[in-house]
């Protein structure tokens, strides 16, 4: 007998923790989660976007327009962030970070910081944007190399 040949990649595996860790956001529009490897291979840290703690996600609004105050943008935590802080030791140098979404330009400020030093994301749907090429020119400035991942699957099943 020999061992099975439709395994999982790394890092298909570490996306697959990212994306259902997107699960867990109660954002009605944006669900993206995050997931910290540390260089042994070793899942260090996840997260999703949301409130921070203690913070109602019934009361705080979850509008993308209207006026700042009203809508989610001053008060969501974005996925990168909570996996960081999240996070089960106490450096990041040399770690990896997938992502659902390539992060903001406030995302790669804590990512540089914290000397993550590889970026893994599935979707740039927001290259254009100037939050996305502010983050872009920081990220590679400070040596953090980006990766999209590289995949022919459409799709992870989890059945229970």
């Amino acid at each position: 007998m020999t061992k099975r040949k439709d395994y999982i990649s790394w890092d298909e595996y570490f996306m697959g923790i990212a994306v259902l860790s997107s699960m867990r956001s109660k954002d009605p529009n944006t669900q993206v989660g995050a997931c910290i490897v540390s260089e042994e291979k070793k899942i260090v840290g996840v997260g999703y976007n949301g409130f921070p703690r203690g913070c109602s996600d019934d009361e705080l609004p979850w509008a993308r327009e209207g006026e700042w105050l009203e809508t989610k943008y001053p008060y969501v935590c974005h996925a990168e962030l909570n996996a960081i802080l999240n996070s089960s030791i106490t450096s990041l140098k040399g770690a990896t970070l997938y992502v659902a979404l390539f992060p903001c330009n406030e995302c790669a400020k804590a990512i540089i910081q914290t000397g993550i030093s590889k970026v893994v994301y599935l979707s740039d749907k927001y290259h254009d944007s100037d939050q996305s090429k502010a983050s872009r020119t920081m990220l590679e400035s400070a040596g953090v190399k980006l990766e999209k991942l590289q995949t022919d699957r459409k799709e992870l099943v989890l059945k229970f």
